[in-house]
């Protein structure tokens, strides 16, 4: 089988899914049309419909474009079957129906952004940076009735530097996972629709604990001063720059303020006790208390201020 003999369909969204589209694309597989998530009502009175990155991409390379508001829309399904797709490829999509993910007879097979059977669910990265982990990496997988459960395919890892945010990884997943979507399909090409896969079930048995990727909701954002130190540190940068991890810190005068944290440089561990949330001013430099130490900001948003860096935040809350 020729790479322009497989008819594809991919399914994605954000610009995490761009990087294996564009994959595709510039490899000359023959994707024959796009699934993504309808346009997005977006400014103050939401009368701005902002289109998903796939759907940008694939307009500029005149690939076909779905859209559907419910995934078993009859009317979608059979646009779907027109296609006559050998396969999908799915990054960073919703949750598909069994009606979708079998359609294709080579099925569907989805890049996720961790190691699985570690970090299932929507926010894999986020989770990971959070959780302290040095090593995350992506997979391949077949679809099946839940999520992230399917045969696993292929798999690679990625280091996470002990400062790196989300951005980091974001962007080096993004790169790796467009390399092993590439090398997955090429993997159907080569054994006429099959590949050998493994289930995950073989694999739970190696994990101590098996670690979740939930979504993140503005209230899983908020950053509890009584931790220690270096999970503070993790927490902050497994949540930036977005959505931003948010807390309330407590001014040297008593003031309470409350402030998203983008940044931070040094901890200092020490034993004597601190209230935590309190800002501690110590030259040019803004710390906060922890449990175990302080905590060094060097990016923070007072709530309705602008992103500013910790010298512009001494200058106007500190002097």
């Amino acid at each position: 089988m020729d790479k322009k003999d497989l008819r594809i369909i991919f399914m994605g969204t954000p610009e995490f899914a761009v990087g294996t589209l564009k994959a595709l694309v510039e490899g000359e597989y023959n994707v024959v049309a796009v699934v993504t998530q309808p346009d997005k009502p977006v400014g103050r009175h939401g009368s701005v419909l902002r289109a998903p990155a796939v759907k940008e991409y694939a307009i500029e390379h005149g690939i076909d474009i779905l859209q559907p508001e419910k995934m078993k829309d009859e009317n979608f399904l059979e646009q779907l079957r027109s296609y006559q797709a050998d396969l999908q490829i799915v990054v960073a999509f919703r949750m598909l129906p069994e009606a979708v993910w079998a359609m294709p007879k080579f099925g569907t097979f989805n890049v996720h952004a961790a190691l699985l059977p570690q970090y299932r669910g929507a926010a894999p990265i986020n989770w990971a940076i959070i959780n302290g982990e040095t090593t995350t990496g992506v997979t391949t997988f077949f679809l099946d009735h839940d999520i992230d459960t399917g045969r696993i395919i292929l798999q690679s890892p990625f280091d996470i530097p002990e400062d790196a945010n989300v951005e980091y990884v974001y962007d080096g997943l993004m790169n790796l996972g467009a390399e092993i979507a590439i090398k997955t399909v090429d993997m159907i090409i080569a054994g006429d629709g099959t590949v050998e896969s493994m289930p995950q079930d073989k694999m739970l048995c190696k994990c101590k604990e098996l670690k979740t990727a939930p979504k993140i909701f503005k209230d899983t954002c908020k950053i509890d001063w009584t931790k220690k130190t270096k999970e503070i540190y993790d927490f902050i940068r497994g949540l930036s720059p977005i959505p931003g991890a948010w807390g309330t810190i407590t001014m040297p005068n008593g003031i309470e303020l409350e402030v998203k944290i983008y940044k931070c440089g040094e901890k200092i561990y020490c034993e004597e006790e601190h209230v935590p949330g309190k800002v501690i001013k110590n030259k040019k430099k803004m710390y906060i208390s922890c449990n175990d130490g302080l905590l060094e900001i060097e990016c923070l948003q007072p709530s309705g201020k602008k992103k500013m860096n910790a010298l512009s935040f001494i200058n106007g809350y500190l002097n």
